[in-house]
């Protein structure tokens, strides 16, 4: 799974903004800090398992607890068609 390209990112005082510039998503989405790395981690094509394995190189917490964060992430992304299967 991959962020779709026709959405980009722009990162502003610790906040991650993204828009759809194909006019797909008509609005922009606010993430913070943590669900931006998601993000990031999204522009490459990846798993739920290999975005966890990264963040956990990066920060101590139960792989359960992460991976249950990152699923909401992509469930969000999901509903405004911002990731390709």
């Amino acid at each position: 799974m991959k962020l779709r390209a026709e959405f980009i990112t722009h990162e502003d005082n610790g906040e991650q903004l993204m828009i759809s510039v194909d006019g797909s998503f008509n609005g922009m989405v606010r993430s913070n800090s943590t669900a931006g790395e998601i993000i990031d981690l999204l522009k490459e094509d990846t798993t739920v398992e290999k975005i966890a394995d990264a963040m956990l190189e990066k920060y101590e917490v139960e792989r359960e607890v992460l991976v249950a964060d990152i699923e909401k992430v992509i469930a969000s992304l999901r509903t405004i068609g911002a990731i390709d299967e």
